[in-house]
Order: C-alpha cells, then structure tokens, then sequence
C-alpha cells in the first residue's frame, strides 16, 4: 500500500472515530436544539437555542416537579371516552427492534419530540379542574404561566388520576396551545430524552430556564 493510500486510510479512521464519539456524545451526555413550537411560550419562543442535559437519561433518573423535559412523541395522540382510563394514565408507545432504536432514538432519524414542563412525579395526585392544577389537593403555584392562563382538559382526557411509579405528568406553558399529557398520559422514564440545561441563544438571554 502506497504512503499516500495509508494517509486517506488514517483520515478516514480518524473521521469515523469523531462522528461516533460525537453521536456517543449527542446520546449519553448532551446535544443542543432549536425551539419549533409554540407550547411552551413564554419560557421558551419559537427559534430560541437551547443545551439539552441526556445524562438523566444515561443514569436512569426521573426529573424533579419544575423541570423542562424532551420526550418521544407518543403513538397514539388523542383518545375517545372510552379508552380513557384514570386507573392506567399513561402514554402509549410502540415497541422498537433494535434497527428501530438504532435508526430513531440512537441516529433520531425521523424521530418527533416534545418538550414540555413536568408538573407532577410519581405518587402524586392530579386533578385539572376549575382553570388550576391540584396536586394532591393543594392548589400547584405556577408563576411560569402568562397571566390570566386557565388549565383545561378540552374533549377527552386525563384529569383526575395518580402519576404512576417511574412515569412524569407535563404540560406545556402555553396551555391553550399545548398537545400534552391532559390528551394521551403521563410520560415513562425510558421516553424522556433530556432536560433542559440552559439557554445559549439568544445572547441576551443566555443563562438557566426556569
């Protein structure tokens, strides 16, 4: 092999080693994002750049009540009447082969999230009624809300039920503009991607989100 076949050769290892360690990087540790909705205005705006810490997901810890969180979009969105069941609130997901994972979570090809607030761990009680949130009976104190924004449940969904063991409850800021947990249920511990770490555009807003 000549010198010049060996240099090609070594650039292309040393190019497959950093893509797989950046890809290792975006996965166990962290990866930026760009806000694309509106649904947790005013906290976050459409376009904002956000840092996205994933070593919850790589330790397997739940997010604390306040939190602002990525999550796979579940497989079913909105339910009738009679598939809504207080008893089990949870979120519906399809089970992936490993191509599946590789190609969605591990590449995210393809793969929609959301980003909302959680508002309620494992344990606790939720009820939406009357404009508010109750957690355990208690009226929830949300200074992150615009004034005036009521807390519904439009049509049909999850408004008075426990969060189960290893699963969260989050909407979004912006309720009246928010496909959230009221609609398809409370999100699993092995769904959520990330928490958000700070902000890092624009600059004059670099700093925590909170």
């Amino acid at each position: 092999m000549s010198e010049k076949a060996k240099d090609i050769l070594e650039w292309v290892y040393c190019i497959v080693i950093a893509l797989v360690l950046a890809m290792l990087f975006r996965y166990f540790i962290g990866t930026p994002t760009i806000v694309k909705q509106v649904s947790m205005y005013p906290t976050l705006i459409q376009d904002e750049r956000l840092w996205l810490n994933r070593w919850g997901r790589t330790t397997k810890t739940l997010p604390k009540r306040g939190e602002i969180i990525t999550f796979e979009e579940p497989a079913k969105i909105t339910y009738s009447s009679s598939e809504i069941d207080p008893t089990n609130p949870v979120a519906q997901y399809r089970e992936k082969n490993a191509w599946q994972w590789f190609t969605s979570d591990f590449l995210e090809i393809g793969k929609r999230s959301y980003i909302k607030r959680v508002i309620a761990i494992p344990g606790e009680h939720v009820q939406i009624k009357e404009g508010k949130v109750y957690i355990n009976g208690e009226v929830l104190e949300e200074p992150y809300l615009q004034p005036g924004i009521m807390t519904d449940v439009t049509g049909e969904g999850f408004d008075d039920f426990v969060v189960p063991e290893n699963y969260v409850f989050a909407m979004g800021d912006n309720r009246n503009h928010s496909t959230d947990c009221r609609a398809f249920g409370c999100i699993p511990l092995e769904e959520i991607e990330s928490t958000v770490a700070i902000r890092i555009w624009p600059f004059n807003k670099w700093g925590k989100v909170e």
